[in-house]
């Protein structure tokens, strides 16, 4: 027995809406490594290219992105923010 007594409360959530919720992150996929920046070159700058699975408006178009940690070819990355671009490497 609970200590919070016999009665349970029952928990209600709004109804789920099956809409594209703008804060989601965008799925893109890396098309190519461009080479490693910051001071120790611990950042990866790759061009990465959206896919059409989450926004249609966005599929085909590409970015330069900076990306820390290990990256490959070929790998999805979840973006938050989609309108920014890298400064490209010297």
């Amino acid at each position: 027995r609970s200590h919070f007594g016999s009665s349970v409360a029952a928990v209600c959530f709004p109804p789920f809406v099956a809409m594209a919720d703008s804060n989601a992150p965008k799925l893109a996929v890396v098309r190519q490594i461009l080479g490693r920046t910051g001071s120790r070159g611990g950042v990866i700058q790759v061009k990465v290219e959206f896919t059409s699975e989450d926004n249609p408006e966005l599929k085909g178009r590409s970015l330069v992105r900076n990306v820390k940690g290990p990256v490959r070819e070929g790998d999805i990355l979840a973006l938050l923010e989609t309108e920014r671009e890298a400064r490209r490497l010297r």
